[in-house]
């Protein structure tokens, strides 16, 4: 992979972010901020290019990024996977993967959502892309081979179950424009997006970067999330056993599927069917 120029603070030239978060404290009069006091978001968000946004010629959402895939194999699609991992006391149809109905707390507003699946009730709860997908496209996702730009579109660690119509308002803004109206959910919102330009190699807007810079000047110690923060822990018999299957792809690969409860490497993230306890028969 070909180095990216370090981000400059401000969008000037030669003053890396973590020079400027250091020189903070002084003009502050407090002192300089210790080096080990720059979280793990922060040194991150250093490590990303910093330059205007592309035009956005030929961008589609479909057609650049494709419709909801599968991509840990588990036979139910990114989408209804978030939902089953973002609600709680989800109800599934028969086939094991959509999600009827649950209750959702909403990140972006602190608010209690009971979600029914229907025409006219769906939208009440989406899924977001933390990272749009329009603002991924002019941050240099244009440049990306199409599976990985479809491996971002269903990457769980960019999407999240959240209120429909706050999710219309923030569209496909970045930092920049639009932050969650929940303050105490701004420092992992931010954070998210940092860990998703990382992975993908995209970058950020000088105000982009100022925006997350300020949003993370107020969140010491802040991490920086991964895949194995946004799906579900390995849990019971896989973990006892000392077996773990990532996905079914992989159960049927090891010959072992279909995976019954109490088999090693059963787990019920595998089970989406939830009841009979039997993972990965088809």
């Amino acid at each position: 992979m070909t180095p990216r120029p370090a981000a400059r603070a401000g969008g000037r030239p030669g003053v890396p972010l973590t020079v400027a978060l250091l020189a903070l404290g002084l003009l502050a009069g407090c002192g300089p901020r210790p080096v080990e006091d720059v979280s793990p978001a922060e040194q991150a968000l250093d490590g990303l290019s910093v330059r205007p946004a592309g035009p956005g010629e030929g961008y589609d959402r479909l057609d650049r990024f494709g419709a909801w895939a599968d991509p840990d194999g588990n036979g139910c699609d990114a989408r209804n996977d978030v939902l089953a991992r973002d609600l709680t006391g989800e109800v599934v149809d028969d086939g094991g993967c959509t999600v009827l109905s649950g209750t959702l707390e909403d990140p972006y507003t602190g608010d209690t959502i009971d979600f029914q699946r229907g025409v006219l009730t769906s939208a009440e709860v989406q899924v977001d892309h933390v990272v749009a997908l329009y603002d991924a496209w002019v941050s240099g996702a244009d440049r990306l081979p199409r599976a990985e730009r479809v491996a971002l579109a269903n990457d769980p660690l960019n999407l999240r179950a959240v209120d429909g119509p706050t999710n219309g308002e923030k569209s496909a803004a970045n930092a920049a424009a639009w932050l969650p109206p929940r303050q105490e959910f701004r420092c992992e919102y931010v954070a998210v997006q940092i860990a998703v330009k990382t992975r993908y190699g995209l970058s950020v807007t000088p105000d982009e970067r100022d925006a997350m810079a300020g949003v993370l000047a107020g969140c010491p110690g802040q991490a920086l999330p991964d895949a194995r923060a946004a799906a579900p822990e390995p849990a019971g018999p896989s973990t006892a056993a000392g077996v773990y299957y990532e996905n079914c792809a992989a159960v049927r690969e090891a010959g072992a599927a279909p995976l019954r409860s109490g088999d090693p490497g059963y787990r019920p993230a595998l089970d989406r069917g939830g009841t009979e306890g039997v993972a990965c028969e088809g």
